[in-house]
Parts: C-alpha cells; sequence; structure tokens
C-alpha cells in the first residue's frame, strides 16, 4: 500500500467544485488500486483574502511544503478585481509559485476523437495533435522589478521589467529537452529574439543545451509566428519551450486545439520540494456553485501528480482510460457538448469517471500492459 498525503487548494468560484470531483476519483484510485491518500486542505486566492486578509497564508504554504504533492482549484473573481495589487488573489498564485520554486509549468494538449465537433478547428488539422508546452514560471514580466507606475517629468509612466538569470533559464530549457527524449525527440524553442535582448540569450542557451542531446532536434520560433502555427498546423509540434509570458498565451491559446479549457491539466514541477497540479481553466464565477463545471482538466491533472510525482503510472493510465471512456461514450458538460450529446453536471461526470475506474475489465487491461 502506498500512503501520499495531498494539500488541496480548492480557491474560488468553480475550483471548489472540481478540487472536489478531483478527490472522488483518487479516492476511487485508492480503493481500486489499494493506496492512502491523505487530503489536507488550505486557503489560497480569494476566500483566503476575505478570511485571513491574504492571498496566501502562512499556514497554507506550511502546509504544502509538508506534503507529498499540492492540488490547486482556481482563484479570482470580480469580487476582488478592485483590491489593491497585494490584496488580489492571483498574487497568491504567484507567491505559490515563487515560495515553493515551482520553476516549470508543463501543459500537455492532447486532441481526443471523440471532441472533434467541440473544436473550432477543422478536424483534418488538429487531429491526432499531440504536445507539450514548457512555460518557465518564476522569472519574466510577472516578476521582475521595478514593476510600478510612476511621475517624470510631470508625465505618468509605467515600467515593468523583464529579468532572468542565465541559470533560470538554462533549467527551463534543459526540462524541455528531457521531456522531448521521453516523446518524439523534438523541441520547439519560442522566443522574439528579432527584438528583445533577453530572447537572445535564450536562443544563445538553448543552442548550448541541444549540444547535450544529439538525439533531440532543436528548432527556434519567434512567438507571433507560433501563435500563427499552434493553429493552423499544431501537429508539427511535440514540445514547445518559452519563458513565462509567452507560455502563459500561447497555452491558453492552444485550449482551443481541444475546444475548452476544461479540458487542459498541468504541472508545475519543484525545484527541490513537492510539485503543483492545476486545471489552466479560471474560477468561472458565472457559472460557480450552479454543478455545470467541467472537472476533466483537473481530474487530468491529478493524474499527471500521480505520474509525476508519485511514480504510479498504472493508476494514472486507470484515470486517463477513464476521461477517455466517458467522452467517446458521448457524456458531456455544457462547455463541450453539442450535437445532442449526454450533457451532464459536474458530479456526475465525476460518479462516470469513478464508474469506470472500479470496473474490473478496464483496469485489469490497464495491468495486463505492465503485466
Amino acid at each position: 500500500m502506498g500512503k501520499y498525503r495531498i494539500a488541496v487548494l480548492p480557491g474560488d468560484g468553480i475550483g471548489k467544485e472540481v478540487a472536489k470531483g478531483a478527490v472522488e476519483v483518487l479516492k476511487a484510485i485508492g480503493t481500486r488500486f489499494d493506496h492512502h491518500f491523505e487530503f489536507v486542505y488550505g486557503l489560497i486566492g480569494g476566500e483566503a483574502i476575505d478570511r485571513e486578509g491574504t492571498p496566501l497564508p502562512d499556514e497554507t504554504l506550511q502546509m504544502c511544503n509538508e506534503s507529498d504533492a499540492v492540488l490547486l482549484g482556481a482563484v479570482g473573481g470580480p469580487k476582488w478585481d478592485h483590491n489593491p495589487p497585494h490584496l488580489r488573489p492571483e498574487r497568491g498564485l504567484l507567491k505559490i509559485r515563487k515560495e515553493m520554486n515551482l520553476f516549470a509549468n508543463l501543459r500537455p494538449v492532447k486532441f481526443y476523437d471523440s471532441l472533434a465537433d467541440s473544436s473550432p478547428l477543422k478536424a483534418e488539422v488538429v487531429k491526432d495533435a499531440d504536445l507539450l508546452i514548457v512555460r518557465e514560471l518564476t522569472g519574466g514580466l510577472y516578476f521582475g522589478k521595478p514593476s510600478e507606475r510612476r511621475i517624470e517629468s510631470g508625465e505618468e509612466v509605467v515600467v515593468d521589467t523583464l529579468y532572468y538569470k542565465r541559470e533560470e533559464m538554462k533549467r527551463i530549457i534543459k526540462t524541455a529537452f528531457e521531456l522531448a527524449q521521453k516523446r518524439n525527440r523534438k523541441v520547439t524553442s519560442v522566443d522574439k529574439a528579432n527584438v528583445l535582448e533577453s530572447s537572445r540569450m535564450w536562443r544563445e542557451i538553448a543552442e548550448e543545451v541541444a549540444k547535450e542531446f544529439p538525439d533531440v532536434e532543436l528548432e527556434h520560433m519567434l512567438v507571433d509566428n507560433a501563435a500563427m502555427q499552434l493553429i493552423r498546423n499544431p501537429k508539427q509540434f511535440d514540445v514547445l519551450v518559452t519563458e513565462n509570458m509567452f507560455g502563459d498565451i500561447l497555452s491558453d491559446e492552444a485550449s482551443v486545439l481541444t475546444g475548452s479549457l476544461g479540458m487542459l491539466p498541468s504541472a508545475s514541477l519543484s525545484i527541490s520540494g513537492p510539485s503543483l497540479y492545476e486545471p489552466i481553466h479560471g474560477s468561472a464565477p458565472d457559472i460557480a456553485g450552479q454543478n455545470k463545471a467541467n472537472p476533466l482538466a483537473m481530474i487530468l491533472s491529478s493524474a499527471m501528480m500521480l505520474r509525476l510525482s508519485f511514480g504510479l503510472h498504472q493508476e494514472a493510465d486507470a484515470i486517463e482510460k477513464a476521461v477517455q471512456q466517458v467522452l467517446a461514450a458521448g457524456y458531456r458538460t455544457a462547455d463541450v457538448a453539442k450535437n445532442g450529446k449526454h450533457v451532464v453536471s459536474t458530479t456526475q461526470m465525476v460518479e462516470e469517471i469513478k464508474a469506470r475506474i472500479l470496473d474490473d475489465s478496464a483496469i485489469l487491461s490497464i495491468m495486463a500492459v505492465y503485466a
């Protein structure tokens, strides 16, 4: 029996609903594979501001660092839009990334045949797309100083600073190459080297790292072209690696390949401590509490946790296969429902996933792969 301590940070809006769903699915995995998952809960984001006066309480951070992995739902909402910068829910995300040394954000984007009618792209363009975006998470414009408004010569000006150390760039690029070795052995390094000095340094480092991985192909692509190519021909990509802001934008753009942000999981890897797993969607306050949210991105994030943090590959496969089976059977939450498919609630979708995990025939087929 494996024993694992998981910190759960539901956050705001639909974060609470999808986090609850992921916990239920993990409990089913525990039953099926004889593991014990201990779940401990903490505050982050808007709810933390309301209850503790800060978007990331010290108690939450300590709890996370004392756990084996962290599951995070979502943060934010219009309720806190007019708060001062240090009391915005998103500050909790930035702080937890920095304090836990979460340097690499992995965002897999995989096309599901059963969701072909949910994507705005033509089926022949998106079919078989399977790529991984590797985003640097602790540097760049989001963390550089100064970041402020000020008065110069009687006029208001604003400055944001893009700041990176060479080693910060090198470690994220090296991570991308290591991941590509386990996939299709191609890295696309995305930058703006025709304009930015930071991107020219990034490109130089990518060339240096590539020499350590002769079995992996490296190509460079300017970020504006990468944004276009993701829509024009996503199947050309294997692993994309880029800095913080570019990665933030490109990974959200890539969500259209699956038809919904509700389908995309992510992992944020730590340098030395526990890693964090979360869906890439937001808190969706317009549907919060209505049992309409798509829990699949959160559930797939928990599968990434099982595989990357705990080395539980069969268990991760069981979740991913269950998701594929449920979608193939026509079950949909409203965000990906078209053509008369079975529209179900958040809790109903979770129950369908659990039922397949607990089904003996489905699990035996997965275990046979590892026999």
